[in-house]
């Protein structure tokens, strides 16, 4: 009599018992040195930070990161059924934080790798690779020079105000782009220009508020993304 094979008979073989079979100090290792190398990517990132604002969370987000992605590894290695349910469990996330800065990118993609390399047992690997790399960034940071750009949003009530307003961009500022332009009222006008300022100063928003008929003149410092 010829006998079938259940989907319970194939959960009680032994491709499922290797799952309890792991090194403890092994695992302890690995996790320590992403860990550690984890510590080396987040004092790197403080050091050359040269965005407009810092954030402390995403940057505890690249080492825990790193160790979160090392667990994985370890866990792909042992077991191929766990490697399949991860894959699909993987599948469905959806990551909706925008990375605008493509240093942060970097950053994100090299603590992935220092991951893969101490889940995988690359400690060595990881380490020389974080040597290099940070000592890469720390050369040429201090040689990047971020100019921030600024939003100039301006009201006035008469055609007059906004030729005043090109001439005085033209000689104020080293670069100007009008980005929207709006009629509030019957009277009233509201653009606003991306621009570009000599060395930080702001003086210009004043010189605009003095302009014959400006209502008002609002400066906000922004990251390149702008919406109309």
């Amino acid at each position: 009599m010829a006998t079938s094979t259940t989907f319970t008979d194939i959960f009680k073989s032994s491709f499922i018992e290797k799952t309890t079979t792991f090194s403890l100090t092994d695992s302890l290792i690995g996790l320590i040195s992403a860990f550690l190398l984890g510590i080396v990517i987040y004092i790197v990132y403080k050091k050359t930070f040269n965005g407009v604002i810092y954030s402390h969370t995403f940057n505890i987000s690249l080492m825990i990161m790193t160790m979160a992605t090392s667990l994985v590894i370890m866990g792909i290695s042992q077991n191929v059924l766990l490697s399949l349910g991860m894959v699909g469990a993987l599948s469905i996330v959806r990551f909706r934080t925008p990375i605008k800065d493509p240093m942060d990118l970097v950053y994100l993609f090299w603590s992935i790798i220092v991951g893969i390399l101490c889940g995988a047992g690359f400690i060595l690997l990881g380490i020389l690779g974080t040597i290099l790399i940070s000592l890469v960034i720390i050369l040429f940071a201090n040689k990047i020079v971020v100019e921030n750009p600024y939003l100039l949003v301006v009201k006035f009530a008469n055609g007059e105000a906004a030729d005043s307003i090109d001439q005085l961009l033209k000689n104020s500022t080293k670069k100007y782009a009008l980005k929207s332009k709006s009629h509030i009222l019957e009277y009233e006008t509201e653009v606003t220009y991306e621009i570009r300022v000599k060395e930080n100063d702001t003086k210009v928003v004043s010189d605009i508020s003095q302009v014959k008929g400006v209502s008002s003149a609002v400066m906000l410092s922004y990251d390149g993304n702008f919406t109309a």
